[in-house]
């Protein structure tokens, strides 16, 4: 594995993990009123430059890590819309 590939793989698997947890944490509690909406058009908006970016220049890691990384970042957006739009669902918060 060349030096490149092991980073583009890490880039990859970070991209992937990195949204993740904020889109579990929506979905379990329903809310998303933590997420700042500005934050998650400024990522789409980074992701799909990254993509076009990276398509430009043939580099598929670049391409495929800020597929990966747009992916989540749209579905925190579907979250965030259908949570604040529905807000008589107000989530139960347990305290340690």
């Amino acid at each position: 594995m060349s030096i490149e590939s092991f980073f583009g793989a890490i880039a990859l698997f970070t991209s992937f993990v990195g949204l993740l947890p904020q889109a579990y944490k929506a979905f379990k509690t329903r809310s998303t009123s933590d997420i700042s909406m500005i934050m998650l058009i400024n990522y789409v908006v980074c992701s799909v430059a990254w993509i076009i970016y990276g398509s430009s220049i043939h580099a598929g890691f670049v391409v495929a890590s800020n597929i990966v990384g747009l992916a989540s970042a749209l579905l925190l957006v579907a979250q965030k819309h259908y949570y604040d739009r529905n807000t008589s669902y107000v989530p139960q918060v347990k305290h340690a």
